[in-house]
């Protein structure tokens, strides 16, 4: 039977640099350097800050993190190291760790080289959900970088164009290019049509999911998000043959290649690590094309114009990506992240549990 519509709750305002503090102090009584924990506190909190709950506190924390770090399935305290490097390029073993810290000890390494070369690039194997890709395309942005940021899902959870039985992962893109005076240009877009957070997100709030973000398990687009999730396959963005579904398909599978292809680990889960993903992260310096100035005009230029587009029926005006995230950061640092009321009993629980004083409270 499909989800019928409620009410979604009142959500609850709570202090986005306490959530960051608590989730610091929860990670390393799981045994991570503060350090550390500090980089996966920063990377969920920054998630709903930036308008995206499906990756931030409110679902992988408890249903995936936490879990791993005490079953050992994702390691507190890994070995990253690096296998092969050349100047500009490196392949790295994230040795199991938290995603967080994984990518953003390759992403400095990454900004780094650029800074020094121009541009460089780097695939990593052997990690773990790294949450919001935008977070590693994000770093680049103080350098005056263009960031690059990818990753696949070795456990299947998409449905190639025209199929019905999952191959893909949600195969994330996300690109951060500085702007002057208007807000970067900040693309981060599953190369599906929701993410499985989003789908969670419905889930929470009894709401119905639209029939082009999945199937259900008799292979048909569903509505109810409770037989998408226990289904598991999402659909290539464009979900169909005339949305163009095969542009989301190429997409997904170029992401596939870039990740699972250059850092070695291959494209499919296996059973001594069923929990392993591959990323791959790129940044370039602007300068090295024209001057840095020249091209930050050149940039507000093109954003400005796309502001000032009139928009269509039904919209009060046109955006362009990164611009409603920095808006929602800019509101969320001044007046609190919104929190569904359950999952601040959850965080609560899990603060019980380890010990932790719990006040996330503005």
């Amino acid at each position: 039977m499909a989800a019928t519509a409620a009410p979604a709750p009142q959500r609850v305002r709570v202090d986005p640099g306490k959530l960051e503090d608590f989730m610091t102090e929860a990670y390393v009584a799981l045994g991570m350097p503060r350090e550390d924990a500090r980089v996966c506190a920063w990377g969920v909190v920054f998630a709903d800050l930036r308008g995206h709950e499906s990756h931030g506190v409110s679902n992988n924390v408890l249903g995936s993190y936490v879990p791993g770090l005490r079953s050992g399935d994702t390691k507190a305290r890994p070995n990253i190291r690096i296998l092969q490097e050349t100047t500009v390029t490196s392949r790295w073993d994230g040795d199991q760790g938290m995603g967080f810290v994984v990518g953003h000890r390759v992403m400095q390494w990454v900004i780094e080289r650029a800074r020094q070369h121009g541009a460089a690039f780097a695939a990593v194997a052997n990690s773990r959900h790294y949450g919001m890709a935008q977070c590693y395309s994000y770093m680049a942005l103080e350098h005056d970088l263009i960031g690059y940021s990818l990753t696949n899902g070795v456990t299947p959870g998409v449905v190639p164009f025209q199929g019905r039985e999952s191959r893909l992962g949600t195969n994330p893109i996300s690109v951060a290019i500085p702007a002057g005076e208007m807000p970067p240009y900040l693309l981060d877009m599953a190369t599906t049509t929701v993410a499985f957070g989003k789908i969670q997100n419905y889930q929470r709030d009894g709401k119905p999911i639209p029939p082009t973000f999945a199937l259900g398990r008799d292979g048909r687009p569903t509505t109810d998000p409770n037989e998408a999730l226990a289904a598991v396959r999402l659909l290539p963005l464009g979900a169909n043959k005339e949305g163009s579904g095969h542009k989301g398909y190429g997409l997904g599978l170029m992401v596939d290649i870039f990740c699972g292809g250059l850092s070695g680990h291959g494209f499919r889960a296996t059973p001594d690590d069923p929990e392993a993903v591959s990323h791959f992260f790129g940044a370039w310096r602007p300068d090295a094309f024209l001057p840095l100035d020249e091209f930050k005009s050149l940039m507000d230029g093109r954003l400005r114009e796309m502001t000032q587009t009139a928009p269509s029926e039904g919209y009060d005006r046109v955006l362009y990506a990164g611009l409603p995230e920095w808006e929602s950061e800019q509101d969320k640092r001044a007046n609190g992240i919104p929190l569904h009321p359950s999952v601040v009993e959850k965080l609560r629980g899990l603060a019980g549990e380890l010990g932790l004083d719990f006040d996330i409270s503005r």
